[in-house]
């Protein structure tokens, strides 16, 4: 039997955790149905090894092919310096790249609130959704917390190329606020916990059309993988089938029923082609 064609939309997988055997787990992915994924930035310092990943990725056969989404993650706002901005922009000029990622907001440590900090975080925000408009590039949003704000900032700026709501964790107005702007909403393994019930409704408030998949890989690991022992630590973009397998579950549908809509919405968000 085919498996079903699946579109990671949202990993890390140039990071060490997949030094040892990567090129073991993009064939291991791809057998399992994982047909593309993308590789997100979130430093400056990985940029190099994000993008050297990425082309190592698409040299190799039967293996899931790669997207580039390089971008300045709001978590990691201490690290990030003007010139980043200037390196990603070269990036842009010079990578095919299908999107710029993870950017946002994120208030959910203590400090992040402080206010010379949150306005370093919507500085970096809002010079990246400019250079998303200047290169008619969808963005990958990282938000936690924060909501309302990332909402207002695209607003304000007009934002029109759309993109995706990763591992989405606001509610249901959001959810539509987000989904009214263009985006659609990354949902994670996470959609395989049944304590996450705030996540089960929205999604069953807006309904597969709006849904695309992604592992978060090595993290957010599926409720299901976590007590297996080669699953404990480590999530790997295989997994995106259990990710799946919780969504149809969640919707009350099959796998077989949901995977081509999920497939052609990353397609939509991604500003791709079949």
């Amino acid at each position: 039997m085919t498996p079903l064609a699946l579109f990671d939309t949202h990993t890390h997988f140039d990071v060490e955790d997949f030094d040892i055997d990567r090129e073991h787990l993009a064939y291991q992915a791809k057998a399992v149905g994982v047909e593309r994924l993308i590789l997100i930035g979130f430093v400056q310092e990985r940029f190099a090894n994000l993008i050297d990943t990425h082309h190592y990725l698409n040299r190799l056969i039967h293996t899931p092919q790669s997207y580039l989404a390089p971008g300045l993650h709001p978590f990691y706002i201490e690290q990030h310096q003007d010139s980043d901005l200037l390196n990603l922009e070269q990036i842009l000029k010079n990578e095919q790249c299908i999107a710029i990622g993870e950017i946002g907001l994120d208030t959910f440590l203590k400090q992040h609130k402080q206010p010379e900090l949150l306005q370093k975080q919507k500085d970096f925000f809002v010079a990246q959704i400019e250079l998303a408009q200047q290169f008619n590039k969808p963005i990958l949003l990282h938000i936690r917390k924060s909501h309302a704000d990332v909402l207002q900032i695209l607003k304000h700026h007009h934002f029109k190329q759309g993109g995706i709501a990763h591992a989405f964790s606001g509610g249901i107005e959001e959810a539509k606020a987000f989904i009214k702007m263009g985006f659609k909403l990354g949902i994670t393994g996470q959609i395989t916990n049944p304590n996450a019930k705030k996540l089960h409704a929205v999604v069953q408030a807006v309904g597969v059309e709006y849904l695309v998949l992604e592992t978060d890989c090595p993290d957010m690991t599926p409720l299901c993988c976590q007590s297996l022992q080669q699953h404990r630590t480590r999530n790997t973009p295989a997994n995106l089938t259990f990710v799946l397998q919780g969504l149809a579950a969640t919707l009350n549908r099959t796998p077989e029923q949901i995977a081509p809509i999920v497939w052609e919405n990353s397609l939509q968000a991604l500003h791709l082609s079949a």
